[in-house]
């Protein structure tokens, strides 16, 4: 369970990132949360893997506040995320296997199992065959994949996606959102921050939509059509 309360986040200059946001994410949900450039979904993203701390309110991730507590809780979360940012955070010069590799070892992950882990994840994202590739001699599209990849290699129970198929092809963004809803599907909470209408309105998952930081419009459905 997610819990936010009463959450703000102001910037030097007064600038506003987000405005008094509440909000309960139950464990296993999936939801978009949607918006334009500036809207407040990147910080809020942030806020919740404990990249940047609120200016008030909080946030409560399975009974841990964590915007209160202790550098080691809030490592305990982080290794129950897959954490997925607009602007990856890869090791640029090391290969696409050691990006996920690493991912494993600092979680603590049994070093006997770890490459089985990581080539299953490269099969799963297409991504075997440049699996000794440097990440620098990548595309960008294809970093976005190794982001991904990365993010879902720990196979965590919550994933935080930060516009995570903006620069991919329609049927590589099709394989990619195959790959959430089966992890959804397993029980894995997935918080998607995007602003493609166009995939919103294919996936008819429940939305949440922020606007100047503050959220304007909340959609659940049922069975593919929203509730009244």
């Amino acid at each position: 369970m997610i819990k936010i309360i009463s959450l703000t986040k102001i910037y030097r200059g007064n600038n506003i990132a987000l405005s008094n946001i509440n909000l309960e994410i139950p464990q296993g949900e999936f939801i978009f949360i949607k918006g334009p450039t500036g809207s407040g979904k990147t910080t809020l993203l942030k806020i919740l893997f404990g990249l940047e701390r609120p200016t008030s309110g909080e946030v409560i991730i399975d009974g841990i506040r964590i915007n209160q507590s202790e550098i080691k809780k809030i490592y305990l979360i982080r290794k129950k995320v897959g954490f997925i940012s607009s602007d990856f955070k890869l090791l640029m010069d090391r290969s696409v296997r050691d990006n996920l590799t690493f991912t494993l070892e600092v979680i603590g992950f049994p070093l006997g199992e770890i490459q089985d882990r990581v080539l299953k994840t490269l099969r799963r994202i297409g991504l075997e065959k440049r699996d000794r590739d440097l990440v620098l001699s990548l595309s960008t599209g294809e970093r976005q994949l190794v982001s991904i990849a990365r993010a879902i290699v720990k196979e965590p129970r919550m994933i935080f996606a930060d516009e995570p198929t903006i620069l991919l092809d329609e049927s590589m963004k099709e394989r990619v959102m195959g790959i959430f809803s089966e992890l959804h599907y397993n029980g894995t909470t997935i918080i998607f921050a995007t602003r493609d209408n166009d995939l919103i309105q294919k996936y008819t998952y429940p939305s949440i939509t922020l606007s100047e930081g503050k959220i304007i419009s909340e959609e659940y459905y049922n069975e593919g059509k929203p509730q009244e």
